[in-house]
């Protein structure tokens, strides 16, 4: 990539706690039971429309927007992609189609200057791009040159990730795909930044750190890649780029990990130390978001991530099981507990609850998630297949832990 010229098992002592998060019991494909959540949209699985790329975000005017892509035979993923975009008035109860964006994939929402942006990829590998909406996602910018939203020719790869502001400049991470034409090995991390007041349509308003090369020698030789980095800054303001990590299947007792890579304070350069800088991470072989809590006082970092149980450990790669959501916490980005089970279906293979874009909403966290489950039309293709966009409410998230998971993690070899 270059820059442009009700259902049961909730915990027994806070059953309240988890508001549309609830235990996602086994039901035999086409039985029409619901998933799990709020159903935004549903694409059945015979349309060869997936959907993909879940995000969410809280406008100023306080409704909801939602945003997901297309993916699959039956979509134009590889030329120019769509992407959906859904409005709540009643926080979540109700979604309505308010938009339809051609040329957007693996984007993310954000709010800033009193507009909500759109970031990412024109289409699979395609060029980065940004969007305007000043009317709540009804009408968006069209990025047709490097001052109307342009910012990066060539082959990029994201997923919906965080947008960071820090230090008077907005930080995203992003994914050079130009290495190569296999999946994983193809990409090195990019750091993009840009001043707060600057003109984001702009190309020239933004810095890019030189891609972060990979070693197939890492890991002991079972790296594969790297790829959906979240961007943070640690307690002492050092700006980290934290990436899903791809190393095959887990042997027994091993566990999912994630990669730090260290970038500059003035977003020039990113760089990797290999000897520290991976970490044990539940969930960390498919893509999951890390954001700072707002709320005052000492500094913690939550995560929804879509992690594989040990009692699945040695059974395939950890990448392809997406069908039990987690809740993270950490307190220094690299140890990270597992405080509660949101989300759970017994088969892998044809459910799952994956690439969880999530806000904090005062003592809540509003989520959104790519869903396979079952349907009225023979359920989802696959697990990475989904059929659904879903919303859910986790309420009162901080007082959440083990006692209130969907189902007893002994189970599932926690």
């Amino acid at each position: 990539m270059r820059r442009a010229g009700g259902v049961a098992g909730i915990g027994a002592r806070r059953a309240a706690a988890i508001v549309a998060g609830l235990l996602a019991v086994a039901v035999a494909p086409g039985a029409g039971a619901a998933p799990p959540g709020v159903v935004i949209d549903h694409l059945p699985a015979a349309t060869g429309r997936y959907v993909g790329s879940p995000s969410i975000a809280r406008l100023p005017d306080g409704r909801l927007l939602a945003t997901h892509d297309h993916f699959g035979p039956g979509t134009s993923e590889w030329t120019s992609a769509v992407t959906a975009v859904f409005s709540s008035a009643d926080d979540g109860a109700t979604w309505e189609r308010v938009a339809t964006i051609d040329g957007a994939f693996w984007s993310n929402l954000f709010c800033h200057a009193g507009a909500v942006w759109l970031l990412g990829p024109t289409h699979h590998h395609g060029p980065l791009v940004i969007r305007r909406s000043d009317d709540g996602g009804r009408t968006w910018t069209v990025p047709d040159g490097p001052t109307t939203g342009l910012l990066a020719e060539g082959e990029g790869h994201t997923a919906p990730m965080p947008v960071l502001e820090h230090d008077g400049r907005i930080w995203r991470g992003v994914e050079d795909a130009s290495g190569g034409r296999e999946w994983g090995k193809r990409y090195a991390p990019v750091v993009i930044s840009a001043q707060l007041d600057a003109d984001l349509l702009d190309r020239a308003s933004w810095r890019f750190t030189p891609p972060v090369p990979r070693d197939p020698a890492w890991l002991g030789g079972r790296f594969v890649g790297w790829l959906e980095g979240n961007l943070v800054a640690d307690a002492d303001g050092n700006l980290l780029d934290i990436l899903r990590v791809e190393a095959g299947p887990l042997a027994p007792g091993e566990r999912e990990r994630a990669a730090i890579v260290r970038v500059t304070a003035d977003g020039t350069a990113a760089a990797f130390d290999a000897a520290h800088g991976f970490i044990d991470f539940p969930g960390g072989a498919k893509k999951f978001a890390i954001r700072r809590d707002p709320a005052p006082g000492r500094p913690v970092w939550w995560s929804l991530a879509s992690a594989c149980p040990p009692s699945l450990a040695g059974t395939g790669k950890p990448a392809a099981v997406r069908t039990t959501l987690v809740l993270l916490r950490s307190e220094n980005l690299r140890d990270w507990e597992r405080r509660t089970i949101l989300l759970h279906h017994p088969d892998v293979a044809r459910h799952g609850f994956q690439y969880v874009d999530w806000i904090v909403d005062g003592d809540d966290i509003l989520a959104v998630s790519r869903t396979a489950f079952d349907d009225d039309h023979g359920g989802a293709r696959s697990a990475h297949d989904a059929n659904y966009l879903t919303f859910h409410r986790v309420a009162r998230f901080r007082d959440l832990d083990a006692a209130d998971s969907v189902v007893d993690p002994a189970t599932l070899g926690w």
